[in-house]
């Protein structure tokens, strides 16, 4: 250290025909040129020793490249600082712009280091996996955390650089000791703020929804693509975006379709008229179920739940991994349905029993029970 300041007040003798101005500018330039190089220098050959160690290593080297360069360049202008030909004002102005480029500094790597710590975390869960809830719990609550951690360094590192400001820190210990109207107005206006950071918490840690969530919300379903520290983004099934407060999903109802797990029940509802064969009906959902891949293989089922005047209600129910999956599988059972009945059972299809046209074809099997009814008396007297 001493003798980095004994050759930069050589070379400001050197500089001694310029103004102390210029001598100390050309100074202050050169010890940027040196820090830059030697930050340079130093950062391949740090590349080069990590290249083989884990990946925290890795990533702690490349992510920190600006802060320490900015390291480098504050501990090259202190040495210059110190032995430039400077007034005091100018002297002053240098320690005060080092003093705050230190605490800028040390909140740029604490920041660093809280985002490398959890892309760390991170990489031992899968959101590609078919079973992701553990995953997106942890995902949900680190991201949150992060985002808040860093709000947090970032207000506290500008507040410490502000209060370096003799008006700054007066104003401030005035403001903190008054408590008065200011600090009233204040509070009011940030309470938004305020109020959407203490719902992200209550988010962290009761996650009633997680990243990649499926919901129902303002009678929209669409997935969780990010939680911010001020407002969720919903991806609807459509690709629109619908933003909405965090303070929302603490204060209103929604639905949680993948809370517990990604497994729905998907239903279709099916209007027949009441001659239609409920059970074969039921035995072709079964076939037609068990040969679609979107399938889950736990739930298929097919009830009347309601009888009306013209038609019966027919509810199926079907199951599958995921709600997308599910949306498809109601889909394609919905359509075959139909065309099975269309085609095998048209006399099933609902119709109004005033319509004197042409009627569906009757079913031969009820017509050959009417037959065998009627042939019965003559058959017996025979018998007789």
């Amino acid at each position: 250290m001493n003798e980095a300041v004994t050759l930069v007040e050589g070379a400001a003798e050197r500089l001694s025909w310029l103004p102390d101005w210029g001598a100390s500018l050309i100074l202050l330039a050169l010890g940027a040129a040196v820090a830059i190089a030697a930050h340079r220098l130093a950062f391949r050959m740090l590349t080069t020793f990590v290249a083989e160690r884990s990946l925290f290593w890795r990533s702690l080297v490349s992510r920190t490249r600006g802060p320490t360069r900015l390291a480098v360049l504050i501990f090259v202008f202190s040495i210059v600082a110190s032995a430039a030909p400077l007034t005091t004002g100018q002297a002053d102005g240098i320690r005060h712009g080092l003093l705050v480029a230190f605490m800028i500094l040390i909140g740029w790597a604490a920041t660093t280091a809280l985002h490398i710590w959890t892309v760390i975390y991170l990489r031992k869960f899968r959101l590609d996996s078919e079973d992701n809830l553990l995953a997106r719990k942890h995902l949900t609550q680190m991201k949150i955390f992060e985002r808040a951690g860093v709000t947090l360094l970032f207000v506290i590192t500008i507040g410490a650089a502000l209060m370096t400001f003799d008006g700054v820190r007066q104003y401030g210990v005035s403001l903190l000791a008054s408590a008065g109207a200011a600090g009233l107005i204040l509070g009011l206006a940030m309470q938004p703020v305020l109020a959407n950071l203490v719902a992200g918490i209550q988010l962290a840690i009761t996650q009633p929804i997680r990243l990649d969530d499926a919901i129902v919300v303002e009678n929209e379903w669409g997935w969780v693509e990010e939680i911010t520290a001020t407002y969720v983004v919903v991806r609807l099934w459509d690709w629109r975006r619908l933003v909405l407060p965090l303070k929302y999903f603490i204060e209103k109802p929604f639905q949680n379709w993948t809370r517990e797990g990604a497994s729905i029940i998907g239903t279709v509802m099916l209007y027949v008229d009441h001659t239609a064969p409920v059970a074969l009906m039921r035995a072709k959902l079964d076939e037609l179920v068990r040969a679609s891949p979107l399938w889950d293989g736990q739930v298929v089922n097919l009830q009347v739940s309601d009888a009306k005047e013209h038609v019966i209600e027919v509810r199926l129910l079907v199951s599958s991994s995921s709600s997308p999956r599910a949306w498809d599988l109601r889909c394609e059972m919905r359509e075959k349905m139909i065309v099975w009945l269309a085609a095998e059972h048209p006399y099933a299809l609902p119709r109004l029993r005033t319509d004197m046209g042409r009627q569906p074809a009757p079913d031969p099997r009820r017509h050959q029970e009417r037959e065998e009814r009627r042939a019965q008396p003559a058959l017996r007297a025979a018998g007789a």
